[in-house]
């Protein structure tokens, strides 16, 4: 498989800002909002959106992690590990994951959230959007629109997980 980095930990660190400085912009009331991350690196993704709110603006906005494979139609886990510690009911939740792709991912989040508690309003705050959608789901917020072929995968590494911070695009050979 050959790789390419398309964006670096500097690309990275700027792209989640802005999508931090957007969730200001149209959100009046910040307190209101729970971040919920999708497993694995979605969830990443929010405790640095979540430290961003808390430099910017001094709010501690609460954070959950959402586990979407009971919920997937392509395949079956019994064990739900999704950890949200505050009720979303009449919150506005913003689902956050990496990589949109073709929107099954964000479909099996809704069916987990929804059984959590009705939120006031769900958006969603994605890393990278690659296109290709199977279902008709959008990102709210974007940190990087990555056109690819379907024959490519998109790479996100973290720190947290993979000791660096970079998108790659893969091709098989």
């Amino acid at each position: 498989m050959k790789t390419k980095e398309v964006v670096d930990g500097l690309t990275m660190k700027r792209a989640i800002t802005r999508i931090t400085y957007e969730i200001i912009e149209r959100n009046k009331e910040l307190d209101k909002i729970v971040l919920i991350g999708i497993k694995t690196r979605g969830v990443y993704i929010a405790q640095r959106i979540q430290e961003r709110l808390a430099q910017l603006e001094k709010i501690n906005v609460p954070i959950g992690e959402l586990d979407t494979k009971p919920f997937r139609d392509d395949f079956k886990v019994e064990e739900d590990t999704t950890h949200v510690a505050v009720d979303i009911t009449d919150r506005e939740v913003i689902l956050v994951d990496d990589v949109l792709y073709t929107g099954r991912t964000i479909r099996a989040a809704i069916d987990n959230l929804v059984s959590l508690g009705r939120p006031s309003r769900v958006s969603l705050a994605v890393l990278v959007d690659r296109g290709h959608r199977e279902l008709p789901i959008r990102a709210d917020y974007v940190g990087k629109n990555i056109p690819t072929s379907r024959t490519e995968e998109i790479i996100v590494e973290m720190i947290e997980q993979d000791g660096q911070d970079r998108v790659l695009i893969a091709e098989e050979l």
